[in-house]
């Protein structure tokens, strides 16, 4: 071990990684004091929070003021945002089955702004549908979607059984081919945090997205709240 000081912060954090997946600090457990951990590592506390710091922003760890920094469990599903799927297919792809407990169906007359989003008409009804997705039985997307009434079939329980986007296609009319998509953390949401059963200690990632045909017309709106400590994102990024 180096003299107190000398070891750098990112020797510390490669340390701690191996740590955490080769069992020695498991999912939920609290990491020992930051004196204990300096003391451990032979390094300053300087150095131990450089460290400290790199893994909180990669989600590694998290901190509950006034208790510690505890290990994030690991997402159990992992996507490509650039892959336009359903919260169904990311979850069916986990190897789990997909499921909804809960939905509310609502119709209400479109705004200015949904008339010139959707390109309807102002005397079309706009459909807002809520659910709560679930993995083998537990609550993990918390899904608001807005669409035109012409677009859903005639019976709404059969959005139990399907997704949006199969709901959507099933007239042959309609194709769903891409998505401008933006995420945003949130720390808490009332509804949402209390839905999928999360305390204050569990972030959410809202993805919102807005839903083209090849034609260009939007025909569906979503803001899925994902459990961060659940899901988690990636991009592909190529070089051109």
């Amino acid at each position: 071990m180096m003299s107190a000081g000398k070891q750098h912060h990112l020797q510390v954090v490669d340390i701690l990684r191996k740590n955490i997946e080769s069992g020695v600090y498991k999912e939920n457990d609290r990491l020992p004091s930051d004196f204990e951990l300096a003391q451990m590592f032979d390094v300053t506390r300087t150095t131990l929070r450089k460290a400290l710091t790199i893994l909180e922003d990669e989600q590694v760890l998290t901190r509950r003021h006034g208790v510690g920094l505890f290990i994030n469990p690991k997402p159990i599903f992992t996507s490509g945002i650039e892959q336009l799927e359903s919260v169904s297919t990311m979850i069916e792809n986990a190897g789990m089955e997909p499921g909804t407990i809960f939905m509310d169906v609502s119709d209400t007359d479109p705004t200015d702004e949904c008339v010139s989003q959707f390109g309807s008409s102002e005397d079309e009804k706009l459909v807002t549908i809520k659910r709560v997705r679930t993995a083998d039985g537990e609550p993990v997307v918390y899904c608001i979607d807005s669409l035109l009434a012409k677009y859903l079939p005639s019976e709404t329980e059969e959005l139990f059984s399907v997704s949006i986007f199969d709901a959507i296609e099933q007239s042959g009319n309609v194709r769903i081919v891409q998505a401008i998509a933006q995420i945003e953390p949130v720390g808490y949401d009332e509804e949402a945090s209390s839905i999928l059963r999360c305390g204050v200690d569990v972030p959410l990632l809202v993805l919102k997205q807005r839903h083209y045909t090849e034609d260009g017309e939007m025909v569906l709106y979503s803001k899925n709240y994902f459990r961060a400590d659940k899901f988690s994102f990636h991009v592909v990024r190529k070089r051109v």
